[in-house]
C-alpha cells in the first residue's frame, strides 16, 4: 500500500468517527430536549454524580475534556437552572464542590435510561462493545499522547 492510499484509509476512518460522533450527538441532545438541557448539561450532571463528594469544577472539567473556564460557565448556567449547586468546601476554603440539587438528582434518574442511547449501542454484541471499547481508548490515548493531556471516563475513577 502506497503513502497515499494509507493516508486516505486513515482520512476515511476519521470522517466515518467524526459522522459517528455527530450524529451519536444528535441522538442524545434530541433525548435530553425532552428535559431542557443540552448534551453537555447531561454528561455534567452524569460526571457529577460518577464522582460525588469530591465533585470540583477542575475535576467535572478534566472528566469531561474541556477547559476549566468552559465547564466554569456550564456550571453557572446549571446553577440558575436549578440543577447543580456550588458549596464551598468546609476544610479547604478556596475550593469549591459542586453537588446535584433534588431537581438534578431527578433529571439524572430519569435520562439515565436515554432509550436511543441503548437502542442504537444495542445494535453491538458484547464482544463487539469490549472491541469498541478496546480499539476507542487506543485512540483516545494515542490523541492525548499528541496534544499532552489526560482526560478520564466515569469507570475508570470507580475501579
Amino acid at each position: 500500500m502506497n503513502r497515499s492510499e494509507f493516508l486516505d484509509q486513515d482520512f476515511n476512518l476519521w470522517i466515518l468517527l467524526a459522522q459517528t460522533r455527530a450524529l451519536l450527538f444528535s441522538a442524545g441532545e434530541t433525548e435530553l430536549s425532552k428535559w431542557n438541557i443540552s448534551l453537555m448539561q447531561g454528561w455534567t450532571i452524569f460526571t457529577i454524580k460518577a464522582i460525588g463528594e469530591r465533585a470540583t469544577p477542575a475535576e467535572i472539567a478534566r472528566w469531561l475534556g474541556r477547559e476549566p473556564h468552559t465547564v466554569s460557565s456550564l456550571l453557572s448556567r446549571m446553577v440558575s437552572q436549578g440543577l447543580v449547586k456550588k458549596e464551598k468546601s468546609l476544610d479547604k476554603k478556596n475550593l469549591v464542590r459542586v453537588r446535584l440539587t433534588d431537581k438534578g438528582e431527578r433529571l439524572y434518574h430519569e435520562a439515565i435510561g436515554m432509550k436511543p442511547m441503548h437502542d442504537i449501542m444495542s445494535v453491538l454484541s458484547r464482544e463487539d462493545r469490549q472491541q469498541l471499547k478496546a480499539l476507542l481508548e487506543k485512540l483516545r490515548g494515542s490523541a492525548q499522547k499528541s496534544l499532552g493531556r489526560h482526560y478520564k471516563l466515569p469507570y475508570e475513577a470507580l475501579k
